[in-house]
């Protein structure tokens, strides 16, 4: 035993091995560790299995993880073979040590030292390059199933003639065994040259010979096939170019061939797979050979091959065959991309029709009463209103109201639903009973006409109180399952739960068949792991019959089962068949159509109203093609999920339902009463949209120039400068076929860069409807105000500026709601509620209603009228009067000529009058300078309007 201390009369100090106690500590210590690291990695497995067991969507579990393990071992194994094999390979082929270099001897010490372990080096190399490899192949599960389950599109593209799923399940997957034998390939030739240097089969600085006939043999066969995978990448990019990305200044995102695409690049690379493939070959006779030279000549050709051909030669052929006369050569490709993309975005049968602007009827009476057919005007607008359901419905503090309300259809009605959910921020007091076993729903569905108000500007509910009571009659009114409810619940156990508060409190237990049980130790133990909750374990609170519900909000349910769709981003509630049920749309999407242009789902569905509840999911996902293949359905009360097919054509859907049997059901199997209320999804819509700004052209010229192109306005209701939001809405579009007004969603466009109104976009949105999805597009072919002009007019109006001052003088905030466009007799409606907010009130109420009719025979492009109700606004606009009859014209000769304050006042009207036009007219010019000193003189004169006013009054 070694002595440490001090001199031979000091102390000695005995430094020995740990006793078999502490030794024996150690190892339980370890062993303890290592089962609860293993103990943690189960938890999550055994969690998820118990859900998706608990909602019936095991298979999905199972079959996702049946290929991830699958893929893990294949493809692990595979490079761990491939890597190990060669540095078995290149140690066995190693020359015999008796003639050693200096260069050699300087090594002697690393081989010795590795001697005793090469195995288990070698071992844990192979592991760990397998490990990697193997997680890398595990994530492209989606690839796999796809490429096994394929279903034919019945569409070739128009340069290679193939099918269409070549393209969206074959291609993605050859690209990854290209991209896997690549790694595989350079990990093993980086080993086998590093063994063969170790040993001497390598030499760098000695003089000589570089290598060993048997490692030139073994390194050149490595290079060969990494040359061969070179070929074969040549070969596939020529399929890859029918869906390659790039710039072209005539679309911006351009996908698929160009003309120096065809006529260079693809005859470029066909050229390089088979110089690629003759490089190969010489290096495979190495193998007789035994010299580099001849390869790596080849291979110096293939490189300057791939820099003239493959770079400099459409560089050149861009330059001065295509440049010169861009949009002849362009033509016949962007023609491709045309169709290419309006077929993946199913915006083909877009009927366009153009819509001249102007009034066909000089009969103002007959438009007033036109007014009332076409559209039931929605002055409750959604993403208003939701604090006044809060003020007026929301009972107790810890319920509350989604943001943004949403429109459905009740008896041939608008209405404006939202679900008085559970607001967990909402309890007085807060601890790990109450927040997770008391409080765990909300109650009840609260609806709304989304056409009229009461006399105080408040909705007029259809059904309200808590319990509610009204038009929906009889359902299940608890709601355990929604938009807000997002912390994990325990139910159905010793803990009875808060149902409501109706002169006492009223107590329940989750009567549902969702949850996992929490009866089982197992299942507890797995929780308060994944969980995080040590509480679960030993908590009195939970016995016989507790459950836990988690993944609460529909979008987290439907993806969960179903991970292969993309979720839109405003799930809805619909009451049906005595349930609340989340109604949530569900997309398919490929990027591999061929020619389609791509659209990145997170930009082009945001707008003015989008948050985090309502963003799309795969915010960044590029896409270039797109159908709303299923339509979802969850109960608030069980959770239950049902997925219906929408879509029965849709190829990438039938795919998915190869890989996953049994998830998907039939659309003859969606309830009738359910029908009524499914709709077009704004998402969908909102991507269609942004396509048509410049996809409503078909002529490649015409879309060269990109003199037609549209783009989508501003919401002139915000000061935030995004995209005005599409809006549900009750209408008959001009030449409708259809009897009556249609459930429709419409959005306006405005040319590039221009204020006025370029078109208008309506789609039938009503799934009981023969003409669902039909997308109506009318170009306006005149100058028609749009929605932001139509919105800094009805700001310029003295009545306006009157309200506004009022209101602010009583404290109030002003809101304005949805600016409504509806297609009138030549022209364009629009209708906008406008609400006030008091300090006091804490929720807006309507108290005016602006419309204007924009006219491009109207010498002022539009009149705008500012009343208490709509139909003031519309007698006003149209001059009639309240029968309906246009009033006599004013002749003069009755009305004595303005003196004194009211002349001042009139005066001062026609000033604000004459401001608002010049500053309208500088607008048109971009002449800011001008647009800010004719502001400046409007609200002058507007003052000096509400001074005379207010001093004739005194008077």
């Amino acid at each position: 035993m070694p002595d440490r201390g001090g001199g031979p009369t000091g102390p000695r100090i005995r430094v020995g091995r740990p006793s078999r106690r502490a030794r024996t500590l150690l190892m339980t210590l370890g062993v303890l560790a290592v089962l609860a690291m293993a103990f943690v990695m189960f938890a999550g497995f055994w969690t998820d299995w118990l859900w998706y067991r608990s909602v019936h969507y095991s298979s999905v579990f199972t079959t996702t993880l049946w290929t991830k393990i699958g893929l893990f071992l294949v493809f692990g194994l595979l490079m761990a073979a491939a890597v190990g094999v060669n540095i078995w390979l290149a140690h066995r082929l190693r020359p015999p040590l008796s003639a050693m270099s200096m260069e050699q001897q300087s090594l002697d010490r690393y081989r010795m030292g590795i001697q005793p372990y090469k195995k288990w080096l070698l071992l844990g190399i192979t592991a760990l390059v397998g490990l990697i490899a193997g997680a890398s192949a595990s994530g492209q599960w989606r690839t796999w199933l796809m490429f096994v389950n394929g279903v034919s599109f019945n569409q070739k593209d128009p340069q290679f003639k193939m099918d269409v799923s070549f393209y969206a399940f074959d291609l993605p997957w050859y690209r990854f065994l290209l991209g896997f034998g690549f790694a595989a390939a350079v990990l093993s030739l980086i080993a086998a040259a590093l063994v063969h240097y170790l040993y001497g089969g390598l030499r760098v600085t000695t003089p000589g010979a570089r290598a060993t006939a048997a490692a030139t043999g073994h390194l050149s066969v490595l290079l060969g096939v990494f040359v061969t995978l070179k070929a074969v990448a040549y070969w596939l990019d020529r399929y890859g170019l029918a869906v390659k990305s790039s710039d072209f200044k005539a679309t911006g995102n351009w996908t698929g061939l160009r003309y120096v695409d065809a006529n260079a690049y693809l005859p470029a690379k066909t050229i390089l797979f088979c110089i690629a493939v003759i490089c190969a070959l010489l290096f495979f006779a190495t193998l007789w050979r035994r010299t580099w030279q001849l390869p790596m000549i080849g291979f110096g050709l293939m490189v300057l091959s791939a820099i003239l051909i493959g770079g400099l030669y459409p560089a050149i052929v861009q330059k001065f065959t295509v440049q010169p006369n861009e949009q002849a050569k362009e033509a016949p490709y962007i023609q491709k991309n045309i169709d290419a993309t309006r077929e993946a975005y199913q915006i083909a049968d877009t009927d366009v029709d153009d819509y001249t602007g102007k009034s066909t009827t000089k009969d103002t009476a007959k438009q007033r009463a036109d007014a009332d057919l076409a559209a039931s005007y929605r002055l409750i607008d959604p993403n208003v209103v939701s604090p006044t359901f809060q003020q007026l419905e929301q009972k107790r503090k810890y319920y509350g109201f989604p943001a943004t309300l949403d429109v459905d259809r009740y008896k041939g009605q608008d209405t404006v639903i939202g679900l008085r959910e559970l607001n967990i921020a909402g309890i007085q007091k807060h601890n790990w009973i109450n927040d997770h076993f008391t409080y765990t729903h909300g109650y009840g569905a609260i609806t709304a006409k989304g056409t009229a108000t009461d006399s105080n500007g408040a909705p007029v509910f259809t059904e309200s109180g808590l319990p509610t009571t009204g038009s929906l009659g009889e359902y299940q009114q608890r709601i355990y399952y929604g938009e807000k409810t997002t912390q994990y619940s325990i139910v159905g156990g010793p803990q009875k739960e808060l149902d409501y508060e109706d002169n006492g409190e009223k107590t329940t237990s989750y009567a549902g068949k969702s949850g996992v049980s929490l009866s089982n130790p197992l299942n507890r133990a797995a929780y308060a792991v994944t969980l995080g909750e040590p509480q679960l374990l030993y908590s009195g609170a939970i016995g016989d019959g507790s459950k836990i519900l988690y993944n609460r909000t529909p979008k987290q349910r439907v993806e969960a089962v179903a991970p292969w769709l993309t979720i839109d981003g405003d799930a809805y509630p619909a009451v049906v068949g005595g349930k609340i049920q989340w109604v949530v749309d569900a997309y398919t999407t490929t990027n591999g159509y061929p020619y389609a242009s791509r659209t990145t789902l997170g930009d082009t569905t945001a707008d003015s109203l989008t948050d985090n509840q309502r963003a799309v999911v795969a915010q960044q996902n590029q896409v270039n093609y797109i159908r709303n293949s299923v339509k979802a359905t969850v109960d608030a009360y069980t959770g239950d999920v049902k997925l219906y097919q929408w879509d029965n054509e849709d190829p990438v859907l039938k795919t998915w339902m190869k890989a996953f049997p049994g998830t998907v059901k039939a659309k003859s199997e969606i309830p009738t009463d359910l029908m009524s209320h499914l709709r077009y999804p704004q998402d969908m819509f909102k991507v269609q949209r942004e396509l048509l700004t410049r996809y409503h052209v078909t002529d490649p010229k015409q879309f060269y120039s990109g003199s037609d192109a549209w783009q989508v306005p501003n919401d002139p209701t915000t000061k935030d400068n995004r995209a005005v939001p599409p809006y549900y809405l009750s209408m008959k579009m001009p030449g409708q076929k259809a009897a009556g007004q249609q459930f429709s969603l419409t959005t306006t466009f405005t040319p590039s860069g221009r204020p006025n109104l370029g078109g208008f976009m309506a789609v039938d949105a009503d799934a009981a409807s023969p003409d669902y999805g039909k997308i109506r597009l009318l170009r306006v072919t005149s100058e028609v105000p749009g929605p932001e002009q139509v919105q800094n007019k009805l700001n310029g109006l003295p009545a306006v500026a009157n309200f506004v001052r009022d209101m602010k003088g009583a404290d109030s905030d002003i809101e304005y709601g949805n600016l409504l466009t509806v297609p009138l007799d030549g022209g364009f409606l629009y209708v906008e509620p406008v609400y006030a907010q008091g300090n006091n009130s804490h929720y807006p109420l309507l108290k005016k209603v602006a419309v204007s009719y924009a006219d491009a025979d109207s010498p002022d492009g539009d009149t705008t009228a500012f009343a208490n109700t709509l139909g003031e606004a519309l007698n006003e606009v149209f001059g009639v009067d309240g029968t309906g009859t246009t009033p006599p014209p004013d002749t003069g000769t009755t009305t004595p000529p303005p003196t004194g304050d009211n002349a001042t006042a009139k005066e001062a009207i026609a000033d604000a009058q004459k401001a608002y036009d010049d500053g309208q007219a500088a607008l048109k010019k971009g002449d800011w300078v001008a647009y800010g000193k004719a502001q400046t003189a409007l609200q002058d004169a507007l003052q000096r309007a509400a001074d005379a006013e207010a001093k004739a009054k005194k008077s």
